[in-house]
């Protein structure tokens, strides 16, 4: 198996941002440090939280801090980025981290309304773009003397300089919340980023992904590859006790929900024609969301995944309300503790 952190820390206030977008960047070196697979960056704009915003750009900074770990966006959203200024941009960032770049893409947030409305784009435009989208950035990934008349996007360039470090590119990989979004992409025999769900509904959409890949008639050596690209999420915290992880982890991560939902209440005008939804509490949910407890309990939990067929864990691990030395020994524990159980499977 393997695992990646997701670093996204919240920012109460202008005032802090330099500081938490500094202590993100230091995560991220821990989480190299610390021997995990992957690092796990997002995209969010104008919520009045979120700091580092662009996920190319600080993952160009994550990569000039590491050496070994890859480098995920979970998401890039593309429905705020020209697709040939983002083919350009990932391929310098696939070659400035010799080949550690894994590119998560996604329809559009969830995140707020004024993602929408600042890029002066609607939630089902962005909807209808993504397939087109992610079509002309693998063409200007890998083809010469492009000629592309699409319904969003005509261009026509010779060749897109650098070319990616990974041949013939970087991984792709879409976040498919919903059930018929992960069906649409085992038909296209595409691996995915699957959300938070019960057991039961992991095991369940992972079993059906694989079925309809197959019965779409890939062969068994293709989804394989794909599910072994395919990336299963959780929010993990450890702590030396089950009760003392639960003790410092349910209030925090609660605390960041809220901050969350508070902020979607502020940042989603009444008029918007398309709101964005509230995500449930932590208590709406607390089986599967938040795996909290001793390296042994948490153990526990990561082999039920596994032996579902999750070879891929994508870690929240660093609520912004909890200390960065709790979130750093949290971390440690995992990487010491728990990780190294799974690294012969």
């Amino acid at each position: 198996m393997r695992f990646g952190p997701f670093v996204l820390q919240v920012s109460p206030d202008p005032s802090l941002d330099s500081r938490i977008i500094d202590s993100s960047l230091k995560e991220a070196e821990l989480a190299d440090a610390l021997g995990y697979d992957v690092i796990w960056l997002t995209e969010h704009y104008f919520g009045g939280d979120t700091v580092y915003a662009d996920p190319v750009v600080f993952g160009a900074a994550v990569a000039a801090r590491t050496s070994r770990i890859k480098i995920g966006f979970a998401v890039v959203q593309m429905a705020f980025h020209h697709p040939v200024k983002l083919a350009a941009q990932t391929a310098l960032l696939d070659n400035l981290s010799h080949g550690r770049l894994i590119v998560g893409t996604g329809r559009g947030s969830a995140y707020n309304a004024y993602e929408y409305m600042g890029f002066g784009i609607t939630i089902e435009e962005g909807r209808r773009r993504l397939d087109e989208a992610e079509d002309l950035l693998l063409k200007s990934w890998t083809e010469q003397d492009l000629d592309y008349r699409g319904d969003y996007w005509q261009v026509a360039f010779p060749i897109m300089r650098p070319r990616p470090y990974q041949k013939p590119h970087p991984p792709l990989v879409r976040a498919c919340i919903g059930r018929e979004s992960m069906l649409v992409m085992a038909r296209a025999g595409r691996p995915v980023l699957m959300g938070v769900d019960s057991v039961e509904e992991t095991a369940d959409r992972l079993r059906l992904y694989r079925d309809t890949m197959l019965d779409a008639g890939f062969s068994e050596s293709h989804v394989e590859r794909c599910l072994d690209e395919t990336w299963i999420r959780r929010s993990v915290y450890l702590a030396d006790t089950t009760e003392q992880a639960l003790e410092e982890a349910v209030p925090a991560f609660q605390a960041e929900r809220n901050h969350i939902s508070e902020a979607r209440e502020r940042f989603n005008p009444k008029e918007y024609p398309d709101p964005i939804p509230t995500p449930p509490s932590i208590s709406a949910m607390p089986e599967h969301y938040l795996l909290a407890g001793s390296p042994k309990s948490v153990a526990e939990s990561i082999a039920e995944l596994r032996d579902l067929g999750a070879r891929n864990v994508l870690l929240g691990m660093a609520p912004s309300d909890l200390p960065r030395d709790k979130v750093a020994k949290s971390m440690r524990l995992f990487a010491e503790k728990v990780s190294p159980l799974f690294r012969s499977d």
